[in-house]
């Protein structure tokens, strides 16, 4: 057979070489995009090697590789290493988690609320900021970063959270995924390769992808990411930067230990990997626990880009974060700041500080650690299944079978009146322990616990 002799030859993707024009890696995404688009190739395939579809096509290796290169970057494909390169499970399908297009009926355990039964704890500061002789003062262009004042009372908060700075490198952002998106584009560039565990924050996810940058998952075991796995990546092929979740994972629930950030922080401070820090669950877990756990942003001060959001711990309706960022960061921070939000809400961000200036943070705190206590009590009535390493998470997984649709099991949920997430929007690649996702803190009690019992009735469908 001679070189390009492909007519007899078993490809799974065959371009149509009449169809390339330049940039010819460019063209090659197109025809994969209309390919995936009218399921000519289905999810989970195997592409052509780079040297057999370069040989089809009498195109140059390298070309392919750039055409590859792209689709990883886009999230329509996923690579094995020694295995190949595969058609994504998520091509052209958005896992973003939000809480459009669900009736009023549906019991929601998909998007992650934080009880917002407490939300009448801030209207008050709420009525008090409107009455303030001062709010004009709030509502110009002034102070993008957030006010000196607001700035202190910030830093005061994070070293309860053991993370420790100075006002000048904290800014008032809007909320933590406003955060990631400035962070992303402050600190990477497209095609750059970021490092989180296997399961992981969705929305993070989608950012990336937004951005054209490559997800590497890295497995874990119940204290977190496995540092022998992250360096062993790291030794194939360059890896920018590392995001974690350390107070509690988002799906898992579990909460990295002592022990395992001191393991990778060994490995983060040999590759040099940029750390994104999003501890948005800090709140709970720092009070819960007797010992306060070191931030990576404490560990690695010089790396780590450290998110702590209000939205779980005062209001979701109040989108404001501390982005706390190194000194050499500062004036790519600030610059991907001004031009992507130009400022944060001042009025917003001056509620936050009010309250946690106030007795009322702390019974806000108390009130939530209750209900999650609850919450996961009820959980465990009706599930004989074992906390994760934070026993006190906002989500619980429950295992579903590997052969059956993701989204025919999220659909018959929703048939029931119930909305989960599947697994399957927390990963870049098809996993082999599937589960659904219940949010345990976005329903009253009693809501909870009747959203529970249809799960409870129908989860036998769904499991061998």
């Amino acid at each position: 057979m001679s070189i390009n002799s492909y007519e007899n030859y078993p490809l799974t993707w065959r371009p149509d070489k009449t169809k390339l024009h330049r940039p010819i890696y460019q063209s090659l995404i197109t025809q994969l995009e209309s390919d995936i688009l009218s399921n000519k190739l289905q999810k989970n395939t195997r592409l052509p090697s780079q040297r057999e579809l370069a040989d089809f096509l009498d195109i140059n290796f390298t070309t392919v590789g750039q055409a590859y290169k792209l689709g990883l970057e886009k999230g329509l494909l996923y690579t094995n290493i020694g295995s190949g390169t595969f058609v994504s499970p998520n091509a052209f399908t958005s896992i973003t988690i939000s809480s459009d297009q669900v009736p009023d009926h549906i019991i929601d355990f998909g998007l992650v609320s934080s009880f917002e039964q407490c939300n009448e704890m801030i209207t008050p500061f709420i009525q008090a900021a409107s009455q303030n002789h001062g709010i004009s003062g709030l509502l110009s262009y002034r102070e993008p970063l957030g006010t000196n004042y607001q700035l202190t009372i910030a830093k005061n908060w994070l070293e309860t959270q053991s993370v420790y700075t100075s006002n000048e490198q904290i800014a008032i952002v809007s909320g933590v995924q406003n955060g990631l998106a400035v962070t992303l584009a402050a600190l990477f560039s497209p095609g750059d390769r970021l490092a989180v565990d296997r399961y992981t924050y969705s929305n993070f996810i989608e950012l990336a992808q937004l951005y054209h940058m490559e997800i590497v998952p890295i497995d874990f075991d119940d204290d977190g990411m496995l540092p022998e796995l992250l360096e062993q990546e790291c030794r194939k092929k360059k890896i920018h930067g590392i995001f974690l979740m350390p107070s509690c994972n988002n799906p898992i629930g579990f909460q990295l230990s002592e022990e395992r950030r001191l393991q990778l922080k060994e490995v983060i401070l040999k590759e040099q990997l940029i750390v994104i820090e999003d501890d948005i669950h800090s709140f709970m877990t720092t009070y819960n626990q007797k010992t306060l756990l070191p931030s990576f942003q404490q560990l690695l001060p010089e790396q780590t880009i450290y998110l702590a959001g209000m939205t779980k711990y005062i209001c979701a309706g109040l989108r404001v974060a501390f982005l706390v960022f190194p000194e050499k960061y500062k004036e790519k921070i600030q610059q991907a700041i001004f031009n992507i939000n130009v400022k944060t809400s001042s009025l917003e961000a001056e509620i936050i500080t009010q309250i946690l200036c106030s007795e009322t943070a702390q019974k806000i705190l108390e009130t939530k650690a209750n209900y999650t206590k609850q919450a996961n009590e009820i959980f465990d009535t009706f599930f004989n299944l074992p906390r994760p390493t934070n026993p006190l998470p906002f989500y619980r997984p429950i295992a579903v079978r590997d052969d059956l649709s993701p989204r025919a099991i999220e659909q018959a949920f929703l048939n029931k009146g119930v909305r989960v997430y599947h697994s399957h929007r927390f990963t870049t690649h098809p996993q082999d322990d599937p589960f659904i996702r219940i949010a345990l803190s976005s329903n009253p009690l009693e809501v909870l616990t009747k959203g529970l019992e249809i799960v409870k009735k129908e989860i036998i469908h769904f499991q061998r």
